[in-house]
């Protein structure tokens, strides 16, 4: 009975497969994904090292550091820093990493060259391998030269790969490698310049790394120098990529969401038509189990092919994702097919499908016999047994969730937001239903009340519309807005008022000359800020040394480690908020040091107001006492301190400068780098306009990213709306045809069914962009601390396009009945 009834509405089930077959084939394909990426990651962690160890420092190893690192004899080292080049061939310029290297690195993978001989010579020939894509923009080739600093180097090949290195990590400093012996020659690392020392090691087979780690890292950390594994990489590497496959989840789980809705909507109108044969039946003598049992086995039928049609697709669909996130992955991915996901695809079809359609399968053991004679006796089923299968489907969203995120309070916290979404767009539904009803048009024309009557009488389908016309309104237009708040966050470096050329490692002996260059050239001096290093010495009386290692402190590790960049300055700048304390703008010689820092150091270093930190400036000890605590915008594009010093207490320190300047356009830029490399190649140049360039690129890749991922819960949402549209088609095509029996005209009909699902289109996408725009204004505020400014482009795109596609799939239902006499409909619907 189950396989004859499905043969005969094979249409309608279509469309209640293809809700659960979109929502499959995301999740498998991510699932996939995720344990490729993960699998990759193990199998390659030596290649993306290039090393089973590595020790870095970001100064000259100690003595002690380097006793230890000679014990272990590296087999390779480098030091890398960031610079400005020159190609003396047609004068461009650019900010580069510098790579010295020395040795035989790497120990696994290789760096791929053009032409690939020059990998394993370019260290004897005393050549340079220059980034590809470098290479392609200033149309150099090798056999050129490459100006590093104050020497000059021939090209030996272009750089197309290294291990570690990725598009995006490369697009702000391509790199240069060069041989270590030219370091010194170069003179680039002076006072001040932001350096990393690192040494590469291959170790034996039967070295147990975890072990060798817990060992020496703690005596490194002492030298301020870190040691990393290839095996602790990996895991740092799957921690990162963690968020890529949470978002990646998340866009499966929203697809998810909307075919269950597809799947309970279709199930609905399906098993109410059915609701008269089923009484028939019961009357014929099946029991409440064999008419329920013939419905359940249909949905479970259905569902498993869909899980196993699904897994299928998401199967194929895995491959895209490489292809997708190159950009974002420094290895190749290595695609394999396990069986866990297809499995996990078909038992997901089964329990989705069952456990969403239960509440409409209920009807079926509750129908009375007495349907047969009485058009308005509805099953009802007990409203405790209704209340336990939306228990039921809370748990299930909760687990499923919970087994995507890993997190419970993630779990919770996304479905909670799912379920506030759907009561909202269920009673705004609700609420435009009792509208019309209360304010309905009684001096309207005939077709126009027809048509809204069609909102709130039996059978309609205005709850499920709006839900599913509102919640793919909702996703794509939170897109949209979540782009602009992110590229909004770059407008600083497109302002003319702001600066948008930096000067980085200005020396103090040459800041007057570079100073001197911008005025040459009609360019501002904005700001000239000195720059003061110095470390932390102790924190509220105990020494950095002694926390160090303390396993029950709080200071944050960072903290104890790292060397800031500290200036001095009599006020506060616009991207700083004081919260607490006091600001102090200037001091005396004999007056107590007070300094200023941001709320995150703070936090971190676990200090307020009155402190005291005494610093470490360069071998000579300063008390100094928090004064205030500043709130720092990081995010805006310019330069910002965590420790600001008031004017009277750093003059005489060793310092360099930052200058910052505005050129006008490109070529002003361009011919301000030229003079300065060759007057000063020691000095880093940082031309905003080409960050802000890079930024919007990776922005777009990510978008593109966002909006594939996206795809899935749309297209599943036009799936389901698709087919509650059209499942509405077996309500109204007998409603439509008993109206042209009684002498309507065509255009009537077409004008009744226009004003319904123009009312349906308008008020789902309308609700939907609404509550996007909530949901944009709360990430602006409490995610990105940015100004919220929508974009027009969902109300003017969307609103009116979701509406049309409504309409249309609304009157493509009615098209047999405007073409076929009224009889003629009628046997074919039987």
């Amino acid at each position: 009975m189950a396989w004859r009834d499905a043969k005969a509405s094979r249409v309608r089930l279509l469309l209640f497969m293809a809700s659960i077959i979109l929502g499959i084939s995301a999740v498998v394909a991510i699932q996939l994904f995720s344990a490729n990426l993960t699998d990759t990651i193990k199998l390659q962690s030596k290649n993306l090292m290039g090393a089973d160890y590595i020790i870095d420092t970001r100064q000259e190893p100690t003595q002690r550091a380097q006793a230890i690192i000679d014990s272990l004899q590296p087999g390779a080292r480098e030091v890398n820093f960031v610079s400005m080049i020159a190609f003396p061939k047609n004068g461009g310029t650019k900010l580069v990493r510098v790579r010295g290297l020395d040795g035989a690195f790497p120990f696994y993978g290789t760096i791929t060259t053009e032409p690939a001989t020059a990998a394993a010579s370019y260290q004897d020939v005393g050549g340079a391998l220059v980034d590809a894509t470098l290479m392609l923009q200033f149309n150099i080739q090798p056999g050129d030269s490459i100006k590093v600093g104050e020497i000059t180097l021939p090209i030996a090949a272009s750089l197309k790969a290294i291990p570690g290195s990725s598009a995006v990590s490369t697009s702000v400093a391509p790199p240069v490698i060069i041989p270590y012996r030219f370091i010194d020659d170069t003179e680039l690392l002076q006072f001040g310049s932001r350096k990393e020392y690192q040494f590469f090691f291959k170790a034996s087979d039967t070295l147990n790394l975890q072990a060798f780690e817990d060992i020496i890292d703690p005596q490194l950390d002492m030298e301020n120098a870190d040691l990393d594994t290839h095996t602790s990489t990996s895991r740092r590497l799957g921690r990162r990529y963690e968020n890529v496959g949470k978002f990646l989840n998340l866009a499966a789980f929203i697809a998810l969401l909307l075919g269950c809705i597809g799947i309970a909507s279709s199930v609905h109108i399906y098993i109410k038509e059915k609701l008269s044969a089923i009484a028939i039946l019961k009357c014929l003598g099946a029991s409440r189990k064999q008419s329920f049992l013939i419905f359940l086995i249909q949905i479970s039928g259905i569902g498993i092919i869909g899980g196993l049609i699904g897994s299928a697709i998401g199967v194929g669909l895995q491959e895209l994702f490489p292809y997708i996130l190159k950009d974002f992955l420094p290895f190749e991915m290595v695609i394999t097919i396990s069986a866990q996901p297809i499995l996990i695809g078909v038992l997901l079809g089964f329990y989705m499908s069952v456990l969403f359609a239960l509440l409409p399968l209920l009807y079926t053991w509750y129908v009375s016999p007495l349907k047969v004679l009485r058009i308005d006796d509805e099953a009802q089923h007990p409203r405790i047994l209704r209340t336990l299968v939306f228990i039921v489907i809370l748990i299930f969203l909760f687990l499923f969730s919970y087994w995507l995120l890993k997190d419970a309070s993630y779990a919770l916290a996304f479905v909670a937001g799912s379920v506030v979404t759907f009561v909202v767009l269920a009673v705004v539904a609700n609420f435009g239903m009792k509208l019309v009803r209360r304010f309905f048009p009684k001096n309207w024309g005939y077709t126009a009340r027809q048509g809204l009557l069609n909102l709130y009488r039996p059978n309609n389908q205005t709850v499920v519309l709006v839900l599913a016309i509102g919640l793919g309104t909702f996703l794509i237009s939170t897109l949209y807005f979540t782009k602009d708040i992110l590229l909004a966050k770059t407008e600083v470096g497109q302002n003319p008022e702001n600066a948008n050329i930096i000067i980085l490692d200005v020396q103090a002996a040459q800041r007057d000359a570079v100073v001197a260059q911008l005025e040459k050239n009609d360019l501002p001096v904005m700001d000239n800020i000195p720059l003061v290093t110095m470390r932390m010495h102790s924190i509220k009386g105990k020494l950095v040394n002694e926390l160090q290692q303390d396993s029950t402190r709080q200071v944050r590790e960072w903290i104890l480690h790292h060397e800031f960049r500290t200036t001095y300055r009599d006020s506060l700048i616009d991207s700083e908020e004081l919260i607490e304390g006091e600001w102090t703008p200037e001091l005396n010689t004999e007056d107590p040091v007070v300094i200023s820092i941001s709320d995150n150091l703070a936090q971190d270093a676990r200090v307020t107001i009155g402190d005291t930190i005494v610093f470490n400036v360069q071998g000579v000890l300063m008390e100094t006492t928090v004064g205030s605590i500043r709130q720092v915008d990081w995010g805006r594009l310019q330069l910002n301190f965590s420790i600001v010093f008031p004017k009277g207490v750093l003059e005489e320190a060793p310092q360099f400068n930052v200058i910052t300047t505005a050129a006008p356009n490109e070529q002003s830029s361009a011919r301000l780098q030229r003079e300065l490399v060759a007057g000063f190649p020691n000095v880093s140049i940082l031309d905003l306009r080409q960050v802000f360039t890079i930024i919007e690129d990776i922005l777009e890749k990510v978008s593109l990213v966002i909006n594939f991922m996206a795809f899935f819960s749309i297209i599943t949402g036009l799936i389901v709306l698709i087919g509650s549209v059209r499942t509405s088609k077996y309500q109204r095509v007998k409603e439509s045809v008993l109206l042209r029996t009684l002498g309507a005209k065509n255009r009537q009909l077409v004008r009744i069914a226009a004003l319904e699902y123009l009312f349906l289109g308008l008020l789902g996408s309308l609700v939907g962009i609404l509550l996007a725009l909530l949901s944009g204004l709360c990430l602006a505020l409490y995610v990105f601390n940015e100004p919220f400014r929508p974009s027009i482009m969902p109300f003017v795109l969307f609103l009116p396009g979701v509406t049309l596609i409504v309409m249309a799939i609304g009157l493509s239902n009615i098209r047999g009945v405007l073409k076929s006499s009224p009889l003629e409909v009628l046997r074919r619907e039987v």
